[in-house]
Parts: structure tokens; sequence; C-alpha cells
């Protein structure tokens, strides 16, 4: 008897880079399996995978043994190979990290270590080495990673989408999953069965891990990141990717300078909260997810903590002469009317009930139901290898 069209191996919640690295993971190991990909807007890649910077990270800023570390390392090195399989257009253009006074030279130092113990190649600079590597930054030192890279990873999502589609998965679009009940998925667009769920749901991972009965332990509470663009005719300004000395205490980076493989060079970004998970401008506000990211007590632990940075970080976003004066501290030569409003992305920040700030992927399961809880940067640069630990953890 031939299978019910409205049943599946396997449903995948979730149509970013890592929802369809996950199935097309699952369509390598066995060729057979059905597998269905449920994304609740009108196209792919809508949210984190098309919002991002577009940068193939290194793997130097994590913990040595961490799964970040341990994923981006190994991510990085199939997703070039897998742009050259498909001929998506990248280029490896490296980064400085770039340290301004002596106060940061002591974490330069552990990224210097971190990168050594992850096996990512690095090469420390004096301020005469920064300057020929890029002529118009400036800092007393610096690491060059050769081994960053920039790609557009919604470009990436649409090759996967197609080779998996080719493959026999059924990829539904406008279906956002209203109920979790056993084996049966009921979306937008109908009712699934589905003997294995696996969740990749980004900014929608908490709603989605409810239905699930997932634990209430972690909290999904959202940052938008605005940027500003880089005036055409000023773009050479920039030759590689300049980016600050991150502060440990926090996963954001601080404000850099991306090239694009379009040719643009993105500013920034900040990192404010945002008003609604996808809350991509100041305007935008649910005041039902506003609501349950302030009434979350992890959130308000961590806002008592770190209220003198979220203060700085949400005037800077309001004051363009305060963003402009972080970047120019790297780059002495930009000038105010350089900046051009740019593009902005929202971060799904996961945050533990006592504040603490979730640093590493986070896989949770619930009967059938694999949930991905947390796959914060570098998600697209790892998604390969990150889909390769999901199916490992999911037929265990």
């Amino acid at each position: 008897m031939p299978p019910l069209a409205n049943s599946f191996d396997v449903g995948v919640i979730g149509g970013g880079i890592v929802g369809l690295a996950t199935a097309r993971e699952i369509l390598k190991r066995d060729p057979g399996k059905r597998i269905v990909v449920f994304e609740k807007e009108q196209r792919l890649a809508a949210h984190q995978s098309g919002h991002n910077s577009g940068v193939i990270h290194s793997g130097i800023y994590y913990a040595p043994g961490s799964a970040k570390a341990r994923l981006c390392v190994a991510g990085a090195r199939e997703m070039y190979a897998y742009c050259d399989d498909q001929r998506i257009s990248y280029e490896r253009c490296g980064k400085v990290i770039v340290a301004i006074d002596e106060t940061e030279l002591d974490r330069l130092a552990t990224l210097e270590q971190r990168g050594a113990a992850n096996g990512v190649p690095v090469e420390r600079l004096d301020e005469a080495g920064l300057r020929r590597c890029e002529p118009n930054a400036t800092g007393i030192a610096a690491l060059h990673v050769p081994s960053t890279g920039i790609v557009d990873f919604r470009v990436v999502a649409e090759h996967i989408a197609a080779e998996i589609t080719s493959a026999g998965a059924v990829i539904r679009l406008a279906s956002g999953v209203t109920a979790i009940q056993g084996t049966t998925v009921t979306t937008t667009t109908g009712s699934h069965e589905c003997g294995l769920v696996i969740a990749c749901a980004g900014l929608g991972s908490d709603a989605v891990a409810r239905l699930a009965g997932g634990s209430d332990d972690l909290r999904i509470v959202p940052f938008r990141g605005d940027y500003y663009t880089l005036a055409p005719e000023r773009r050479d300004l920039v030759r590689t990717l300049i980016y600050p000395v991150p502060d440990p205490r926090f996963p954001f980076l601080g404000v850099h300078f991306t090239k694009r493989v379009d040719g643009d060079v993105w500013l920034g970004p900040n990192a404010v909260l945002a008003f609604a998970l996808e809350g991509y401008r100041r305007s935008d506000v649910s005041p039902r997810e506003l609501a349950a990211s302030l009434a979350f007590p992890g959130f308000r632990a961590m806002a008592r903590r770190y209220w003198r940075t979220g203060l700085a970080e949400l005037a800077r976003d309001w004051s363009k002469g305060l963003f402009f004066q972080t970047l120019r501290r790297y780059v002495p030569a930009l000038r105010m009317s350089d900046l051009r409003p740019g593009p902005s992305g929202v971060r799904a920040q996961a945050l533990k009930r006592d504040g603490s700030l979730v640093d590493d992927f986070w896989f949770e399961r619930r009967g059938n139901a694999m949930l991905v809880r947390n796959a914060p940067s570098p998600a697209a640069t790892a998604s390969l290898a990150i889909a390769r630990e999901i199916v490992d953890q999911a037929y265990a």
C-alpha cells in the first residue's frame, strides 16, 4: 500500500538553514526517508538565516572543547566545500580582530590561544602589521584570521532546498505549526503524521517547544541588531573584515566592519532588546511577546546585572553620532557622511531562569520530538555540521 499523502517519516519544523541542512543530512544517510519541512513564512530563510552578516566564522572565539568550537571549525570547512561543489559565490577574505588599547591585550592573547587550541590558523600582528593588512585600521595589536570568509547564506539555503526537493523531500511554505500531539503535527495548512519531529524553529523555538512539552527553564529573548552601510565610493576603507576584541561576558561581538559578497560593507550591529520576536524595526512591537520577555525571571536577572551595558547599547541605537564614534575608533578616516541606512537582524538569544546567557547549542528530546532550543551564531557557518549532530542525537 502506498504511503498516505500527509504521512512522513520525519517532519522538520523550520525552513532556515539549520532545518534544511538537517533534512539534507537525513536524506544523505537514508535516501528513502519521506521528509517534510514546515515553514511558516511564504519563503525560506526568512529570519535569522537571511538576516545575518554573511560571515563564515573560523571558530577562534569559542571555548576549546565546546560544541560551538567543534562544530564551527568543522562546519566552516564543510561550508566552503559545499559552496565549491554547488558553485556558490564566496570569498575567503580573512579578518582582523583589533585591540585598541592595552586593556584588551590579555583578551586578545586568550583569543590567540583559543585559535591554536581549536586548530584555527592565527597570525599575531603589531601596529605596523595591522597597517599592512588593513591600511585604514588603527590599533596597537591585532590577530589576523585568514580562514574567515563571506557568503550569502540565503543563497546557500536555496541550494540546499533545491537539493533536498530533488531527492524527494516536500517543503510546505506558509505552514505554521499549531499543535504537536504524538506523531500528529497540525499546521495552518493541515495535519500530518510524522514518525519523528525535529524542530529547528529559531526565533519560534520556544513556541514550538511548548507544543511538544519542552522545558520552560530556557527562554528565547530577541535582540535586534541594526547596521549602517558604507557609502559605495568609500568601500576601499576596508580590505578584510575588521572586528573589535569581544567582551567575554556577552555572546555579541560588538560593532564591526563586514564586507559582503555583493560588494557592500556593513557597519554594526548594535544589540538591543527587540519588542517583538520578529521586530526588525524600532516600531515593531508585539505587546504579548514583549510582556513574555519582560515577565521571564531570567530576563529580569540579566537586566539587573547588565543594565549599564543595555543603556549604552540603547543610546547608540538612537544616536547615529554615538554609533559613528564607536566605529571611528577602528577606522579614523571614516566620516559621518559615509554611513548610510542599512538592514537589521534579530538574534534569538537563549536565557536560563537565573539570567545566565546560554552561549552554546542546546538540544532537548521530548518523546518523538527532537527540539533545537538554542542555535546561535555561528549556526549558519556550522549548519552542515550541526545537522549531523542533530540527526545523531535524534536517532540515538
